[in-house]
């Protein structure tokens, strides 16, 4: 698969990456533990077949000592034993937010409920706000035919260069 188009070597493309970036370093920074937002990633780019992110989302957690077990299992996560309650209800709003066609009703009362139970108002916030960030990364790398197999973990936080240092 070759890339259709490289969106940091376009000028509104990439001011718009820079501004998407610190959107998604305000949830990088956020009390929602850093688990669970790649956990959250991961299962949202399986779901839309984003090769990039799942790249990426997989060697960012590995790095950050995640379990291959645990990262083998997200694509099973119901029927696996390796995930705390907590990240059974972000994997399943992850799930539920991601296929909005499939389900009418979007999130369901039932998942919301678990998802309060488990997290304050700015986890919440943080994990609504990383389901909508991962799922527009994911269109942007299909969209433009983005592969996955190359990244290497640390290369998004050295794209952002000082936009760490700003937020």
């Amino acid at each position: 698969m070759d890339t259709r188009f490289n969106l940091l070597e376009n000028e509104l493309a990439a001011r718009f990456a820079k501004r998407f970036a610190g959107a998604g370093l305000i949830v990088h920074q956020s009390a929602l533990p850093s688990s669970t937002q790649e956990l959250v990633s991961l299962r949202a780019s399986q779901i839309n077949g984003c090769g990039h992110c799942i790249d990426m989302h997989t060697k960012e957690a590995a790095a950050a000592g995640e379990s291959a077990v645990r990262l083998h299992l997200v694509a099973a996560w119901r029927e696996s034993t390796v995930f705390t309650e907590a990240e059974r209800a972000a994997l399943a709003l992850a799930e539920e937010g991601t296929r909005l066609a499939d389900a009418h009703q979007g999130v369901s009362d039932e998942t919301w409920a678990l998802v309060r139970e488990h997290y304050d108002d700015d986890q919440v916030a943080a994990l609504v706000c990383l389901v909508a960030l991962i799922n527009a990364a994911n269109r942007l790398a299909v969209i433009t035919h983005q592969a996955g197999g190359s990244y290497e973990a640390g290369m998004f936080a050295a794209v952002l260069g000082d936009q760490a240092a700003v937020s």
